[in-house]
């Protein structure tokens, strides 16, 4: 019985991943223009290989976050809690580094089992209590927030030592940098054959060969630009590069996986996929531990970049993560949404940020740009829907 539900869920989910692709072209257009008009308005600089440097790392924190929540909107749920997690972490990390004088390795250990666990009590009250995720997670952005500000005493907590600056500071060399575009070509062309093999097992329709040829060939294009970019500055940043890994192995356990089906088979009829066995609350005590995780791995990187942790780190950072999501196509319903959308969302996020700073365009104004994105996005979903 759970194998037919699933070979439907597969079906059902390549219905939903054209409309997903479409508005995730959608985006990468609104992207290219965005870039386009603070190219211009920036008088070129938007574009150097200094800015798209820090662009992306500036990204990262946003990326790996909004990997997680994708999972969790998938589900049909949502997480709030996420931005004040960060900062809880991340002040965790800085204070076992500077306070305790503890090296890198065991405050970065410390602190992913950290996140472990608060991802574990979202999910716990979400999954086996039954509370509503709106109202779980906002009580833990209330009360990690307040923790993190009564353990620092609302102070600043700097400088870290050199080897925990590392994991957000660091750069590859100019060679790693293009063994990782290689890398990363060589997946993208495993994921996409896996893909057209899983179309064919299930008997459903495959695009021409040539299709995927071509949209080899523009990964393989777009990743050695993005390197030939960041080597021509300092080279291939080290929290991207944790980011990338995150993605693919995250697209590749939503996309190749039973547990990946199963997360889009509950959020597209929770009631089903109770009747076909499976286990609904371990699942979304696992997405919420997974988040917590990411949560975890996102102060870090947000700590060791800026060589401090602040009480006010990670504020609103659960709004970019939603929009991201949101952006890239996900549904707050549920059952709909990937990880590459949900990096293109961070992505038009950061370059708001970003681009405006440059402009020295006041702070409200980037809220409101913000904002109105959302609203866009979340419009364009439900007259999809409707159009559906």
């Amino acid at each position: 019985m759970e194998g037919k539900v699933e070979t439907v869920t597969v079906k059902n989910k390549t219905k939903k991943s054209g409309i997903l692709k479409s508005k995730m072209y959608t985006m990468l257009i609104a992207l290219v223009v965005i870039w386009a008009i603070f190219t211009v308005t920036t008088g070129g600089n938007f574009l150097s290989t200094r800015n798209l440097s820090n662009l992306l790392r500036q990204m990262s924190t946003t990326g790996i976050l909004a990997i997680g929540m994708v999972f969790v909107i998938i589900l049909g749920e949502i997480d709030l809690s996420v931005g004040s997690m960060l900062g809880l972490l991340g002040g965790i990390a800085a204070i076992l580094n500077v306070w305790f004088n503890m090296g890198a390795v065991p405050t970065i250990i410390i602190t992913l089992i950290l996140g472990l666990v608060l991802g574990f009590w979202n999910g716990f009250w979400v999954a086996y209590k039954k509370v509503p995720s709106f109202i779980v997670t906002l009580a833990g952005m209330l009360v990690f927030r307040g923790i993190l500000i009564g353990i620092s005493k609302g102070n600043t907590i700097a400088p870290l030592s050199e080897s925990m600056k590392v994991v957000g500071q660091s750069y590859f060399p100019n060679v790693v940098g293009y063994v990782i575009a290689v890398v990363t070509i060589v997946i993208s062309i495993y994921l996409i054959n896996n893909s057209r093999k899983k179309k064919l097992k299930y008997g459903l329709e495959v695009a021409p060969m040539r299709n995927d040829i071509i949209k080899v060939a523009l990964i393989g294009v777009g990743v050695t630009a993005v390197v030939a970019i960041l080597n021509d500055y300092s080279g291939f940043p080290l929290p991207v590069f944790i980011m990338g890994i995150f993605a693919i192995v995250f697209s590749y356990m939503a996309s190749s996986t039973v547990f990946g089906r199963r997360i889009y088979a509950i959020g597209g009829n929770k009631e089903a996929a109770k009747l076909s066995g499976i286990n609904v609350n371990k699942q979304m005590l696992m997405i919420y531990a997974f988040n917590g995780l990411l949560a975890a791995i996102a102060g870090i990187l947000l700590t060791s970049r800026l060589n401090a942790g602040s009480v006010s780190a990670g504020t609103n950072a659960e709004l970019d993560a939603i929009a991201s999501c949101v952006i890239g196509g996900a549904s707050l319903a549920g059952g709909t949404g990937s990880v590459a959308g949900a990096l293109v969302g961070a992505l038009v996020m950061a370059t708001i940020d970003n681009g405006m700073s440059m402009l020295n365009t006041q702070p409200f104004w980037q809220y409101i740009v913000k904002g109105l994105i959302l609203l866009l996005a979340v419009w364009v979903d439900i007259r999809s829907k409707d159009k559906k």
